[in-house]
């Protein structure tokens, strides 16, 4: 399968980066053709301007070939901290700039006016990967999980990928390295369970 990996955090020295080795590593070995994106390495600028919002804009190659990456992608997994509820603001650039009509979903004439859109993204799966200094009921309880809402809802389910699943690893502040070396150990175990060791 083709598998795009997608990494948005600043520190090369992060816990981020060494979740994100793990899965390029393990859907690497178990067959899959992986492209990996360091979002910050690569400098991708998240502005978007006017002149791309239209769905027939011509887009600069570099922008061109991630739109093109993820339409074909049979699966995505986005790592990345959890900052004030949201994705890194170099990801969220990348969502407005990539996950854009005509690529991930598209409007239909004559939905009755729901305007709900239809996906158009390939993925059979999607997971995303966070870190949070947070514990897990506080982000649920008191801040309603909005990174949740945001990957599940308003970006892969609305894009038409069924398949969703979220991993936060945390309290990454205070974890210790035999702490870390078990999550990375659970990363593993995820991406053998949606994305196995391709047959021959």
């Amino acid at each position: 399968m083709k598998i795009s990996v997608i990494l948005a955090h600043p520190d090369q020295a992060s816990f981020n980066h060494a979740i994100a080795q793990t899965v390029v590593e393990q859907l690497a070995g178990n067959g899959h053709a992986v492209s990996f994106h360091d979002l910050y390495a690569e400098r991708f600028d998240p502005v978007l301007p006017a002149a791309e919002i239209p769905r027939n804009a011509v887009l600069p190659d570099a922008l061109r070939a991630h739109c093109e990456e993820i339409r074909e992608a049979e699966g995505i997994v986005i790592v990345h901290p959890n900052w004030w509820g949201q994705p890194p603001a170099v990801l969220k650039g990348w969502i407005d700039r990539v996950i854009r009509p005509g690529i991930a979903y598209e409007f239909l004439e004559g939905d009755s006016g729901e305007g709900v859109p239809r996906g158009l993204l390939a993925a059979k799966a999607a997971l995303v990967f966070n870190t949070a200094n947070t514990m897990p009921d506080r982000e649920r309880q008191v801040f309603g999980d909005p990174l949740e809402t945001i990957w599940r809802n308003c970006i892969f389910g609305l894009c038409g990928v069924d398949t969703f699943y979220r991993r936060t690893f945390g309290v990454v502040v205070t974890s210790t390295g035999q702490e870390r070396q078990k999550w990375l150990a659970e990363a593993r175990e995820e991406i053998d369970r949606y994305f196995p060791a391709c047959n021959g």
